[in-house]
């Protein structure tokens, strides 16, 4: 099982660009939508996103990247259309885009930048498990603040490739963490969901924490391609395992 995760820097999108190359790839309705954005720093993280699941489509399928259209469940989570196999999933930062390509598997991603890390472990009670809060009650400060970014992502990714939205109770599926910082997903009964269906990874990248879920009986091989400049041909950056990425379970 193989999935490939695309990240590209939304800072990278030199200025010429917005005015220029990427008006030809993105549709009508993209195009209308970056115009509402009152930051620049959010424009770009939007057309950078657009531009990124457009090109990743196009490098596994035969298809222009300004050919692909899209639709989205009544959750809002989006795919290709019509069907033709291939899968995505996307988030986005203002520093940092990520795609997550699969082929007919189900799959979800989130990123946080690191620096969220206090911010996120402060939301711990609203959001997290009482199992998960009492794993993190265990730990040193620094230590619960690097869990609670890992918790926020996977939960994330979770819902995200489930493609059910906050309909999907944050409370009502755990991480549960054990030696070596190896974690397993817990989910309350009457989810409709069977773990063993599920693999996750964590990883850091470019200052962010990186959570991956696929749907999948064996461990995910993920592929990382950096996209830079985003409009250039992707570079291979890590084949599966290797990691000048740390990857961390």
């Amino acid at each position: 099982m193989t999935v490939n995760l695309w990240y590209a820097h939304p800072k990278d999108l030199p200025a010429q660009a917005t005015a220029g190359d990427w008006e030809n790839i993105l549709n009508a309705e993209e195009r209308a939508r970056s115009g509402t954005f009152r930051f620049e720093k959010h424009r770009r993280e939007y057309i950078i996103t657009r531009l990124l699941v457009r090109y990743a489509l196009s490098h596994y399928h035969p298809a222009p990247p300004q050919t692909w259209n899209f639709r989205t469940n009544r959750y809002g989570k989006p795919s290709v259309d019509p069907d033709c196999g291939l899968r995505f999933n996307l988030s986005n930062s203002s520093e940092l885009v990520v795609c997550l390509m699969g082929n007919e598997v189900e799959l979800g991603v989130d990123i946080e930048p690191h620096g969220r890390a206090i911010e996120v472990a402060k939301l711990a009670r609203e959001f997290f498990s009482s199992l998960e809060l009492e794993q993190i009650e265990t730990l040193s400060d620094q230590e619960k603040f690097n869990r609670a970014l890992s918790l926020w992502t996977l939960k994330e990714s979770y819902i995200k490739a489930r493609g059910l939205g906050l309909s999907l109770p944050l409370k009502s599926f755990s991480f549960v963490f054990g030696q070596s910082n190896r974690f397993h997903l817990k989910l309350d009964p009457g989810l409709a969901d069977d773990p063993a269906n599920w693999r996750f990874r964590l990883l850091d990248l470019a200052e962010h924490r990186v959570a991956v879920a696929v749907r999948s009986d064996l461990d995910p091989h993920v592929n990382i391609w950096e996209a830079r400049p985003p409009l250039y041909a992707p570079v291979l950056q890590r084949d599966g395992k290797e990691a000048a990425v740390q990857f961390l379970n």
